[in-house]
């Protein structure tokens, strides 16, 4: 048969329609070790590191302003930067409270771990300088995230489709809006870690089955859930997924059982490690002993259910079912306040100004448009090309496009009901979305035409990453709406703030405590040397529920809560959020009232220079009664 003739050879996992989705005949013929590495190994880290570092440039570059100005994307970053800089000043690695806030007296629930990349940046570059030392860490310790999660998503679409498919996972991994946005330049919270290790436990759920990878999955999922209980949908999910592999293929017993057990033992060992004497400390928002009493029951479940090993897959579904039943009502027996969530016991102005109002843990049609675009569009085409490959491929491949597709399904609908969890369905969504990219661009490049080919490959990038699409639009929306900045919206009589920065100024005053809106009391704490009253977390509720009812309620009511406050001074900032619905939402309350340029004779104006507005508590108090 002539050259020109011959029929390009088919991979046994695909069928006729989808050629390009195979691995390339190189990987086809089997990894070679080179240096203990495999080539497959080392021709995908070149790809990793070329693209992550055009990523992080353009990230960095784009995030500038904010890092030379230290302006945080979120309250949860300044509160982060500061429960690291307070471990390192010599608080107690146990003690996670704010003692800034309240007077000392505002517990906290977050983890140490997050703490420890933090902490190692700010003390390798401390002989740099405070201001450059916290900048530095700001923009490493995220990128340092980002690659990671580069290097799993391209690990992960490996194992699936071949290098050539992952290296088109490591283009995509940019271009996701709402993965990006937990792993860029200043954002030092805990999500982007969440994510790392949620990619981990896939890629070792993916791998050859073994006791050792199971125990590595398990203690990812672990780390996960003690950096926040925010993760043990996808924990579950990622346990439960690997049961179901052991269901159809009880060879993977031993790789199930590790995962479990070293789940349960990992949790256990971290929560000694990172909360001491609080060990055995009841709580609903993070691990403790009725999480661990839970995560005990599923592994002793698991470990039974498998025990028998039974003879069809329906009867160890079953048995499974049974496991986690058992599972769900450990947790009703020790902890049932935790079956209503960490939030049910909020105070009602809490709940309806503050939590309601945090965006990131409301469903998405709750979410702007834009948004919503933004988080479910890449899901979604990851769960159809995902699909895809499943149906297309056999043998190993086809259960392991299978697993990921149980995933991503599970992921996305946990994105739906919770916007946060997005980010990690995003990264789910890429490699069946790498396929899919790869198969589009295949075809754009046999078009002769050079402006339709440049078209269709256009269209190729935003078919497989359709958040870019939304995200595209919100800034050309912004763009090419005339800036006014400094125009006060419909009723405000005075300029807005254009960013929490401006009420920065206050640094000049003598420190005090400063009785301001809930959203920037971390800023305040973070870049001045003031204390501040409050911040948005639900385990110091009463100084929420104190802030809001005295910006909410008449001059009266805001007197006296002030002062009991111990507040010095009271701070904001026009134009903000919060405090938007203080002014809209409470006309005749304190906030409204000041909008308004109304005096208080307890209340003496402080000129900042910026659209910030402040004043000095008055004390002996005066009447309450506004000067005309």
């Amino acid at each position: 048969m002539a050259a020109g003739n011959q029929l390009t050879p088919r991979h046994p996992g695909l069928d006729r329609g989808s050629r390009y989705l195979a691995p390339s005949q190189e990987e086809e013929a089997g990894p070679r070790i080179k240096s203990g590495v495999t080539e497959q190994e080392a021709s995908i880290c070149r790809p990793i590191l070329i693209g992550w570092s055009l990523a992080a440039i353009v990230l960095t570059l784009a995030m500038a302003d904010s890092i030379i100005t230290l302006r945080f994307i979120d309250p949860d970053d300044a509160m982060r930067l500061m429960e690291a800089c307070d471990w390192l000043a010599g608080q107690s690695w146990w003690d996670v409270s704010q003692h800034r806030l309240n007077s000392g007296d505002f517990p906290m629930h977050w983890s140490r771990l997050v703490d420890l990349p933090l902490a190692a940046g700010l003390a390798l570059t401390a002989p740099l300088g405070g201001a450059a030392a916290i900048r530095i860490t700001m923009v490493v310790v995220p990128l340092v995230s980002l690659l990671t999660a580069m290097a799993l998503v391209a690990q992960i679409t490996r194992r699936l489709a071949g290098t050539d498919r992952a290296r088109y996972a490591v283009l995509l991994v940019p271009l996701s809006a709402s993965l990006v946005y937990q792993l860029r330049p200043m954002r030092i919270d805990h999500h982007g870690w969440q994510i790392v290790l949620a990619l981990a436990a896939t890629a070792l759920l993916l791998a050859q089955p073994s006791r050792r990878v199971g125990a590595l999955a398990g203690l990812a999922l672990a780390a996960l859930l003690t950096i926040s209980l925010e993760g043990m949908p996808i924990a579950a999910s990622i346990a439960g997924v690997a049961a179901l592999a052991w269901a159809w293929q009880p060879h993977r017993r031993g790789h199930l059982l590790a995962l479990v057990w070293s789940l349960f033992g990992g949790a256990l060992l971290l929560h000694l490690v990172t909360r001491g004497p609080a060990f055995f400390a009841p709580a609903c928002d993070a691990i403790a002993p009725g999480w661990l009493a839970m995560l005990g029951t599923a592994a002793i479940g698991t470990s039974l259910a498998t025990l028998a090993q039974p003879t069809t897959v329906a009867i160890r579904i079953a048995a499974l079912a049974t496991a986690g039943a058992a599972t769900a009502a450990t947790l009703a027996l020790v902890s049932p306040a935790c079956l209503a969530g960490p939030f049910a016991t909020l105070p009602p102005l809490v709940h309806d100004i503050w939590y309601v109002g945090v965006s990131e843990g409301r469903p998405l049609w709750e979410q702007t448009a834009d948004w919503a675009a933004m988080t479910i569009g890449l899901p979604l085409v990851g769960l159809i090309a995902t699909a895809h490959a499943w149906r297309c491929a056999t043998g190993e491949a086809k259960l392991r496009w299978a697993l990921l597709l149980l995933l991503l399904a599970s992921a996305t609908l946990v994105a739906i009901m919770v916007n946060r969890a997005g980010a990690t369905a995003n990264a789910l969504a890429i490699p069946g979305a790498a396929t899919l990219l790869a198969a589009l661009l295949h075809r754009a490049r046999a078009i002769p035409s050079l402006g339709k080919r440049l078209a269709a490959t256009a269209g190729a990038f935003l078919l497989a990453s359709p958040g870019q699409v939304a995200a595209i639009g919100v800034v050309a929306a912004k763009t090419l709406t005339p800036a006014d900045g400094t125009r006060p919206s419909e009723g405000q009589h005075v300029p807005p703030c254009e960013r929490v920065g401006d009420v920065r100024v206050i640094d000049r005053l003598p420190a005090g405590m400063i009785f301001a809106p809930i959203d920037i009391g971390p800023d305040i704490i973070a870049t001045t040397h003031h204390q501040a009253l409050a911040g948005g977390y639900h385990r110091a509720p009463r100084p929420m529920d104190v802030v809001l009812e005295a910006f909410t309620g008449p001059p009266e009511t805001a007197r006296r809560l002030i002062l009991a406050s111990g507040a010095d001074y009271l701070a904001g900032c026009p134009g903000f959020n919060e405090t938007e619905i203080y002014r809209r939402d409470h006309p005749d309350g304190l906030w409204a009232r000041l909008e308004r340029g109304e005096r208080f004779d307890w209340l003496q104006p402080i000129a900042t220079g910026t659209p910030a507005l402040a004043w000095r508590v008055i004390r002996p108090l005066p009447s309450p009664n506004p000067r005309p």
